[in-house]
C-alpha cells in the first residue's frame, strides 16, 4: 500500500529521496513501481517550484561527469544503451528513463537530484 504524502519543505524533499533510493528496484506493473512514478513526479514538482536556479539539467550533469572522469559517449552506453541511444539522450532528442537515471546514479555517482528533471517513466 502506497503512502504518499505532499512534500511541503526540505525534510520532506530528503524523506522523498530516501524512499525513492529503497523503490529503484521496484520490478514494472508492481505497486512499488506505482509509487516510484508517483514520487519522481512529487519530487520534480516540489523541485520546479522551490529551487530558485530552477529544474537542474541532467544533460549537463551527466557531460559534466564525463569531463571529470574523462569518458566518451561508449563510456555511458552499459548505463544508457547502444551508441545511438546514448547520442540521443545527449543531444536531447531522448528523454532519460529511470532506468538510466537509476544506472548512471549507480555507475558514475551522478545525485539523483540532478538527473531526475526529465525523466521519463
Amino acid at each position: 500500500m502506497m503512502n504518499i504524502q505532499p512534500i511541503h519543505n526540505s525534510a520532506d524533499l530528503d524523506r522523498a529521496f530516501v524512499r525513492l533510493e529503497e523503490l529503484w528496484a521496484a520490478e514494472d506493473g508492481t505497486s512499488e513501481a506505482d509509487e516510484l512514478e508517483v514520487l519522481s513526479i512529487l519530487i520534480e514538482k516540489y523541485e520546479d517550484e522551490h529551487d530558485p536556479s530552477g529544474p537542474s539539467d541532467p544533460i549537463e550533469a551527466i557531460k559534466f561527469r564525463m569531463e571529470q572522469q574523462g569518458l566518451t559517449q561508449r563510456d555511458l552506453e552499459p548505463f544508457i544503451g547502444s551508441s545511438g541511444r546514448v547520442s540521443e539522450v545527449l543531444n536531447r532528442k531522448r528523454k532519460l528513463s529511470l532506468r538510466m537515471i537509476k544506472r548512471l546514479h549507480e555507475g558514475l555517482n551522478i545525485p539523483y537530484e540532478s538527473l531526475m528533471s526529465e525523466a521519463e517513466a
